[in-house]
């Protein structure tokens, strides 16, 4: 299975949706480097440490075994269980929209997952017992929330002993600038109802128990083309605006620029969409 399985999986970093059965694969395809240069969405992620086939990574720092029990609340259409059911390990996947779980169910038909358990859920509680997972996964989910304390308690509590855990929300600066350029209901229930600060995130981590291992700022293309994709006044679902095009195209060509990568880390690190924190949940 090739990096660019999970490129038909993407339409927006906000939105996963139409997953597909996993495609057939010959041998060379399933031996091809999982670096994907010629797609710009990808090539970007990869940049940014996501989805490291080589080492079963979902993102730098946070690696996947058949040996775990993942969950991800909160997942859409399932991009990142999708990737964890590639390592063999034991998937469970909870989201409020059935159609969501679905669809990220059918997505996972025929992978070397060692279980599949989908779960239609609002996570408040998590139907799971105490103790049940060792990696748990929950993107840009806490910006939704009512109860951000009580949304962590419950990964907290569903979590084993020296459990993972990667959390992100979108980053402060991007929110901000969204506020005069979306449309209202982007900030309303139930959808962003709250922006994070970037210590207000860590400390929300750290107040629920958790050990920060690594933060990752990532993203500075999905901030800019969100603010183009206001302006085109564009439907979500429909092909790409030329406006998205010819951005996807000049960030392209940017990134493949001797100095592109580093280009990419620094705008990453001062307007990213998204800030993720990887944290351990102690032992004792």
């Amino acid at each position: 299975m090739t990096f660019n399985n999970f490129r038909r999986l993407f339409v927006s970093p906000a939105t996963m949706v139409l997953p597909v059965e996993p495609a057939s694969a010959t041998p060379a395809q399933q031996a091809a480097p999982a670096y994907p240069e010629d797609d710009p969405i990808l090539f970007d992620a990869h940049l940014s440490g996501w989805f490291r086939e080589d080492t079963g990574e979902l993102l730098q720092g946070f690696k996947i075994s058949a040996e775990d029990t993942v969950l991800d609340v909160g997942c859409g259409n399932g991009p990142f269980i999708y990737f964890c059911a590639l390592q063999g390990a034991e998937v469970i996947f909870a989201d409020i929209d059935a159609d969501k779980i679905a669809a990220a169910e059918k997505s996972l038909i025929g992978s070397p997952a060692r279980a599949i358990r989908p779960i239609v859920s609002d996570a408040n509680p998590l139907p799971l017992p105490d103790g049940t997972v060792t990696k748990i996964v929950a993107m840009e989910v806490l910006e939704h929330v009512d109860d951000p304390r009580q949304f962590m308690r419950e990964l907290l509590r569903v979590g084993r002993p020296g459990a993972q855990y990667l959390i992100s929300v979108p980053d402060m600066g991007a929110e901000i600038l969204q506020k005069d350029l979306a449309p209202p209901v982007y900030f309303q229930k139930p959808n962003h109802v709250r922006i994070f600060q970037r210590d207000e995130f860590e400390k929300l981590i750290t107040d629920a128990g958790l050990i920060v291992e690594h933060r990752v700022y990532y993203g500075f293309y999905w901030s800019i083309w969100w603010l183009m994709f206001w302006a085109c006044e564009h439907d979500l679902y429909a092909p790409p605006h030329t406006l998205l095009k010819h951005w996807m195209k000049t960030w392209d060509l940017l990134l493949h620029t001797s100095k592109g990568p580093h280009f990419k880390k620094v705008l990453d690190k001062f307007l990213p969409k998204s800030q993720a924190i990887i944290a351990r949940k102690p032992v004792q």
